[in-house]
């Protein structure tokens, strides 16, 4: 050991030798304080940054990854309930792509096409085709468990099976489990993209016959048929409630840039037409009538008859008479007959028109409109204020002109002024605030009681500090001569250690000890032996 290190030593013994009995306390708690604050530094400074490698595990998968740490000698922590495991931050992605390599954990979405990556030769066809329903499955799972209110899904199909006579009444369906997030709601046109995502990637799959459950056991889907009385009846109702809502929201939203978010409540009632009349009508004008055709036909018939004045009976027929001869000149009777036939035909103008009344016409509407009164001061002083009729009719023209009503149609709109029970809303507010502010105060004091209680420390050892007594060294000379030494090696001018010295004399206070001690260690220890004698005479 050196002989500075040495003399250092002595040196801080002389000094603990002298300090009293709260001098020595305080020296050691302030000595402690110091080392466990300079090991709590050093700890938190060395300690790692522990992150979450997988979280939301189930218990099987996470015992997986447990082993595979402990077989890695990976150091990791368990998050609470047991589903995360958290391990340093500069090995987070190292260890996730060793377990990835290992398969773990597997994802709960199932297997997909990836089964058929390694070759089978020998298996059946039956084999097969499970094979690929599993595949279908689980890529489907994977797809619909990219959604963002889902967090993880499953599929089941079932296909009927190939034979040589088809049976109509057998159909594929499917099933969809969906966990949602937070215990949340999915919404109805989530719910259509699922059924079309699957009946769309499942050969002869319709969308209706595709079912989908939350994990709270709610249906959320309907199988009905769009052509059913059944599956009309939901759709005329969903398309009724839509434009309600509709027409509500837009009025609603109108009337609080008026009066302000939450100052007025709407309700639609829609009546809708869902007959569909298809008419056709035909119609002649007698009067626009054109020849369409006209046909003219004449015959003329000319005929000659020879008179004949002989008795009729044998000798008029006899061959060879004589007197047949004689009838040659006889007077001849001409008749002449001419006809004549037309035929003419009209193309009378016509108009033909057909017309097709598709149904979702509105056939009438009511609105009712509730706006919140007005109200001065707050608290007792609180009174309602109520609006005149012109404001009242301005604001049913306003709602009147948003939804679009007709009165000639039969449309009402009624606007009506009610004080709103928004007590229990007051009340509500009021307690998340009060529970707010004693959240930012726990949060604050949580934060500030650490620094707060290492203040606390300093202060009790500045105040045990300030309480202790000042050693005083009375000297009847400059602290300079104090250290001069004669050769006997006592000092000179001991006479001053003595007590009772003059008023007047100088104070050597801790401070000016510890200086003198540095300026010359060996003559103060000599001082200070002879100063802790004191009331013995230094000459003897």
């Amino acid at each position: 050991m050196s002989p500075n290190v040495t003399k250092v030593g002595r040196q801080l013994q002389e000094i603990w030798k002298q300090l009293g009995p709260s001098q020595r306390v305080s020296v050691v708690l302030a000595t402690a304080v110091l080392l466990l604050a300079i090991g709590g530094v050093a700890w938190w400074s060395i300690r790692p940054d522990y992150t979450l490698l997988y979280g939301k595990l189930s218990d099987s998968e996470a015992a997986k990854v447990i082993a595979s740490l402990d077989d890695a000698k990976v150091p990791y922590r368990i998050g609470a309930g047991g589903s995360s495991v958290l391990v340093p931050a500069e090995k987070v992605h190292v260890v996730r792509m060793q377990l990835a390599g290992k398969g773990i954990p597997r994802s709960g979405d199932g297997v997909g096409f990836e089964i058929f990556d390694k070759p089978n030769f020998g298996i059946s066809d039956f084999v097969q085709r499970a094979n690929y329903i599993r595949a279908l499955q689980g890529e489907l799972a994977r797809t619909i468990a990219q959604l963002d209110e889902v967090e993880s899904a499953r599929v089941m199909v079932v296909l009927p099976e190939n034979r040589l006579l088809i049976d109509k009444d057998k159909h594929a369906t499917a099933s969809v489990f969906v966990r949602l997030r937070n215990n949340g709601q999915l919404a109805p046109q989530a719910v259509n993209s699922i059924r079309f995502l699957v009946a769309n990637s499942v050969e002869g799959l319709k969308p209706n016959y595709v079912s989908v459950v939350d994990n709270l056991g709610n249906v959320l889907s309907e199988n009905v048929e769009n052509d059913s009385l059944v599956g009309m009846t939901a759709t005329q109702l969903d398309a009724r409630r839509n434009l309600e809502q509709y027409l509500a929201r837009k009025a609603e939203g109108m009337l609080e840039k008026v009066l302000g978010p939450g100052q007025a409540i709407v309700r639609v009632a829609a009546e809708i037409n869902f007959d569909t009349v298809q008419r056709t009508e035909e119609k002649f004008d007698p009067d626009g009538q054109v020849i369409r055709t006209q046909t003219k036909d004449e015959s003329t018939e000319d005929s000659t008859t020879a008179g004949n004045n002989e008795a009729v009976g044998i000798t008029a027929n006899t061959p060879g008479n004589s007197n047949a001869t004689s009838q040659a000149g006889a007077p001849l009777t001409n008749t002449k007959n001419k006809k004549t036939t037309g035929t003419t035909e009209f193309e009378l103008s016509k108009s033909t028109s057909s017309t097709l009344q598709a149904a979702g016409g509105l056939k009438r509407l009511s609105a009712a409109v509730t706006v919140a009164a007005r109200t001065e001061g707050s608290g007792a002083a609180r009174k309602v204020s109520a609006r005149t009729s012109e404001d009242l009719d301005k604001l049913r023209r306003i709602v009147v002109n948003a939804l679009g009503a007709d009165t000639t149609r039969g449309d009402q709109v009624t606007v009506d002024e009610l004080a709103f029970n928004d007590q229990l809303a007051t009340e509500v507010s009021q307690n998340l605030a009060t529970q707010e502010r004693r959240d930012l105060w726990w949060t604050v004091g949580k934060n500030v009681l650490y620094p707060a209680l290492a203040l606390g420390v300093l202060a009790v050892f500045f105040l045990l500090f300030k309480r202790t007594s000042t050693e005083e060294i009375p000297l009847a000379v400059p602290p300079g001569r104090l250290m001069v030494g004669n050769g006997n090696g006592h000092g000179q001018a001991w006479n001053a250690l003595q007590p009772g010295a003059r008023p007047g004399q100088e104070v050597v206070t801790i401070e000016v000890l510890n200086q003198l001690i540095k300026e010359s260690p060996q003559n103060m220890t000599q001082a200070v032996r002879a100063w802790l004698s004191r009331g013995t005479n230094p000459q003897s």
